[in-house]
């Protein structure tokens, strides 16, 4: 599906996926739990799911002749670090806005973690005092005309990647690394969870899994707390995505997004999510994160218990690779 694209390789190769079978047990054995690890699927600065998007977004960057990429997200935003990484591994300026999208006051909370991977790497970090939101913000545009103003040639990378043109190519990709894997593994997944907030992710699952009819099973837990905004971005963005790659028509029907799990606000984590966070580290050693892994996992392992997934089901857990944000929670676990 993707033959047509060019891509610039930033990953390793095919992410791992990892059978969690204490966790499987720990929730009564009847559901098979798997990972796949994007977490592990780069050098650059921990790796995880924007390269993806990242590998099908650079070399229309390097087309267009610009020298800065531009980009938003949260003060940790995962994924303001990846598009620093990705600038400083391709030779360009990284220009990062970081709105205050998480009502959250732990004391170096804008010190540590993503926001000063990203400040190592080189990027310019702008800190703006505005609020969560998924679409297109002021204090991104503005950031693009004063790279222009200073002489600069902007290369517009929105929240996510998401609703850029190229955004969902990544993930139609990691449906068909899945398929290839599934073929090694012996057995499809009858199942694959995934969190969703700004929606590429999610949107390009739907319509790389369509090819085989399933895009039901592609189960989104919501982690924005804005869920019809969500909800009405990834159908668009699954839309234009699997018309760009000749995908099959993607309807409302196809987009399942579970709105259960993301309180009580976007980034901060409930007791619940601060549970199933500590579990899946205890059992597997196999860390997540507050704002978006810890909700999924959370959304997984309580779907589990309420007999979601029938029994003898496959699940396919995506691991995005939120991790370094946790360090911006370390007074919530102080004591593990």
């Amino acid at each position: 599906m993707l033959a047509k694209f060019e891509r610039y390789p930033l990953t390793f190769g095919p992410s791992p996926i990892e059978k969690l079978s204490r966790l499987s047990a720990h929730l009564g054995g009847g559901v098979e739990l798997y990972a796949k690890r994007e977490d592990c699927n780069s050098g650059l600065a921990f790796g995880g799911n924007k390269l993806r998007k990242l590998e099908y977004i650079v070399p229309d960057a390097i087309a267009s002749g610009a020298d800065t990429l531009v980009s938003i997200g949260g003060v940790q935003s995962n994924h303001t670090r990846m598009v620093a990484a990705t600038a400083a591994k391709i030779g360009m300026k990284c220009r990062l806005v970081q709105e205050s999208w998480v009502p959250h006051e732990d004391a170096v909370y804008d010190r540590v973690g993503n926001i000063l991977m990203s400040r190592v790497m080189g990027a310019h970090v702008e800190l703006v005092d505005e609020g969560f939101d998924i679409g297109i913000r002021a204090s991104w545009e503005n950031a693009l005309e004063d790279v222009k103003a200073k002489g600069g040639k902007p290369y517009a990378i929105p929240a996510g990647a998401s609703v850029h043109k190229l955004g969902g190519l990544g993930y139609v990709g990691f449906a068909e690394e899945v398929r290839a894997q599934e073929a090694e593994l012996g057995f499809k997944f009858d199942y694959i969870v995934v969190c969703t907030v700004t929606g590429s992710t999610h949107a390009g699952m739907v319509v790389g899994f369509a090819r085989d009819g399933r895009q039901r099973k592609v189960i989104g837990i919501d982690a924005s707390a804005t869920p019809a905004k969500t909800r009405t971005q990834v159908l668009d963005i699954a839309q234009k995505t699997s018309e760009l790659v000749g995908g099959k028509q993607i309807t409302a029907d196809d987009i399942v997004l579970n709105e259960d799990y993301a309180y009580p606000v976007y980034g901060v984590p409930s007791q619940e999510t601060l549970q199933a966070i500590r579990l899946s580290a205890r059992l597997e050693g196999m860390m997540t994160d507050p704002v978006y892994e810890g909700k999924s996992m959370q959304g997984m392992i309580d779907l589990v218990k309420k007999g979601f997934f029938p029994a003898g089901s496959k699940v396919l857990y995506a691991h995005l690779g939120g991790v370094p944000a946790i360090n911006g929670y370390s007074y919530t676990f102080r004591n593990g």
